[in-house]
């Protein structure tokens, strides 16, 4: 959520600057602006909209070396200009990521003081709060941590001082920074894509830290104000990840890498034997109660996972939403894990929720794409998916591995629970083995479901229904539809049709309808026939060929062992969303009023 870029060197900044925030469109925003010492003064530009409506106000070239920027996703206060950040106080300019829970109590303190206020924002007060410490402190360095110590919230703030054109100053907490160098200066960011133009390594700034960076210079200051070092990480992926390529949206070319994304995280923890699976899961088995706690589409791997866990390794699990986790009455033991899943690793709520449990002295796992991540730095073990940078908004490639390694955890405490046969595991290791060639023809099959969103892209209500584990997969089908082509999908268990739901279903109404589980397929299809009766337009999805037609159109997917099955599910349901939005005109790569990463609660 939101984009922060700062520059400080010896070429023009401005062209800089906005490539950098172009690289952070991703995150999600609805304004964007910039802050550039030129002739000795600190110059605001900054417009709502889309970046393209700030490119237009720009010059890129005039000769400033020193510049921060930011694209904005709302919070507090209207997306328009008046609350469009950098927000100027003072000597004090400031872009910030974040939330500030406290900043009511501080306007009101600082008003007092004299402080008047333009923007309905909380980060205008902060400028105000540095400013008015400054005339305190007489010093930047102890205004700046005189101030952070009367934040509440999370916070990753650029700030440039009037009286030092010079040097940008960078804080955080709770809210990523990284600071970078190359030949011709130095950079701050709130993520890698918008340095990679430049270089692939980076510092990680930690909470607390305060950076000064100017054009020759990082220093970095601790939380007492001490001199530290830090390393550099290095970024090993490839550019291309960050570009579209031929693809017309991100979300196309990442549904179109899920294959190589499947095999990058299946090699990284399985080479085929059950040995490999030991090693790198091996510290799972002393646990016997479970909690996977997430956000959105990472939520519903955890619905997916609990379902496989219990069947399959006969292991209680319980899935909870982080927001509603980090406010509730935990039951642990001493056997009880804590699963965090995260494509970005920086999700507020679930890093919350993550340091709730250890508080409670509890073993937290976390689950997540992005390396070096807040969630991966703080949790006892973690796991790595391969999906590389995700830049699409709706998540696609980066679920799917999220699904993968739950299937590895599956297999392997399935195994060591003894609740598998050694047949059946050579069954699975077999599907593993043919997934990313079954994972190829899902998508190469994206005809069959453009068709048919060519059928219902202009109805206003779309149902998902299911059983089991089939209605885990509908619980991401529908949030994929519904979060960009804002038609209103929602998800049901099949069998509760009948207590209600049922009687919003009318003629023509669009029902997936996705069975997948032999088991319980035929009380499904009683379902569907069910709406059917009632002139809803059935779309089946289902790896069983079925016996009679109760349907209007039939979705056949390939079929896998169950623990697998949901990989292979979802890939129809992701294509179809795709050409739904497409059809409506819909901002595909990033839905409105929505954000890539969610770092405020």
């Amino acid at each position: 959520m939101c984009g922060i870029v700062g520059f400080a060197g010896k070429t023009k900044c401005i062209p800089i600057i906005y490539s950098g925030l172009e690289a952070l469109e991703y995150r999600g925003y609805d304004s964007a602006g910039i802050a550039y010492i030129y002739n000795d003064k600190i110059n605001i530009i900054k417009e709502k909209g889309k970046l393209i409506n700030l490119k237009k106000k720009l010059d890129f070239d005039i000769n400033s070396t020193i510049a921060i920027g930011h694209t904005r996703w709302a919070t507090h206060g209207n997306a328009n200009i008046t609350n469009a950040h950098p927000h100027q106080v003072g000597k004090f300019t400031v872009v910030h990521n974040g939330i500030i829970e406290n900043y009511i109590e501080l306007k009101n303190k600082l008003s007092k003081k004299g402080y008047q206020f333009k923007s309905e924002t909380d980060t205008e007060v902060i400028s105000a709060l540095l400013d008015y410490n400054y005339k305190l402190e007489k010093d930047i360095l102890k205004a700046i941590d005189k101030t952070k110590k009367e934040l509440i919230g999370s916070f990753a703030l650029g700030i440039l001082c009037s009286d030092d054109i010079k040097d940008i100053y960078a804080l955080r907490y709770s809210s990523p920074l990284i600071l970078a160098s190359f030949t011709n200066g130095n950079f701050l960011a709130s993520d890698i894509p918008a340095i990679l133009n430049y270089t692939n390594k980076y510092i990680i700034l930690e909470n607390l830290e305060i950076a000064k960076i100017n054009k020759e210079t990082i220093t970095i200051y601790n939380k007492d104000l001490k001199e530290v070092k830090h390393s550099y990480h290095t970024y090993n992926g490839e550019k291309s990840n960050v570009q579209k390529n031929s693809y017309e949206h991100f979300m196309l070319k990442e549904i179109n890498e899920e294959d190589k994304v499947y095999k990058n995280t299946i090699n990284s923890y399985f080479d085929g034997t059950l040995k490999s699976l030991n090693e790198n899961f091996g510290f799972l088995k002393k646990y016997k109660k479970i909690d996977i706690v997430a956000c959105g589409s990472a939520y519903h791997t955890g619905v997916i996972a609990k379902s496989l866990l219990e069947n399959y390794a006969n292991i209680k699990v319980y899935t909870e939403v982080a927001s509603e986790y980090r406010y509730k009455k935990c039951f642990y033991d001493k056997d009880t894990l804590v699963i965090l899943v995260s494509q970005s690793g920086e999700t507020a709520d679930t890093l919350a929720a993550l340091r709730k449990a250890k508080n409670d002295k509890i073993k937290t796992l976390a689950i997540v794409n992005a390396i070096d991540s807040s969630i991966a730095r703080e949790a006892d073990y973690v796991l790595y998916t391969k999906a590389g940078p995700e830049i699409a908004v709706a998540t696609t490639k980066a679920y799917l591995a999220q699904l993968t390694v739950f299937s590895l955890i599956t297999l392997y405490l399935a195994y060591i629970n003894n609740q598998l046969s050694s047949k059946e595991i050579d069954n699975i290791i077999k599907d593993i083995i043919k997934l990313p060639r079954l994972i190829k023809k899902e998508i190469n099959n994206y005809q069959i479901y453009y068709n048919i969103a060519d059928k219902i892209y202009e109805n206003k209500q779309v149902f998902f229904i299911g059983r089991g584990l089939d209605y885990a997969n509908s619980l991401e089908g529908a949030l994929k539809l519904k979060e960009i082509s804002y038609i209103n999908s929602v998800a049901y268990q099949a069998g509760e049709l009948k207590h209600g739901t049922i009687s919003l279903i009318e003629n023509k109404t669009p029902v997936i309808a996705i069975a997948t589980d032999e088991v319980i397929i035929d009380k499904t299809i009683s379902n569907i026939k069910e709406v059917k009766a009632r002139n809803a337009y059935v779309i089946y999805v289902s790896s069983i060929n079925p016996k009679d037609i109760f349907y209007d159109d039939f979705i056949k997917i390939e079929k896998v062992h169950p623990i697998l099955q949901s990989i292979l599910t979802i890939i129809p349901l992701q294509l179809l969303a795709y050409k739904v939005a497409k059809n409506n005109k819909c901002d595909i790569d990033k839905p409105r009023n929505l954000a890539k990463s969610v770092t405020v609660e």
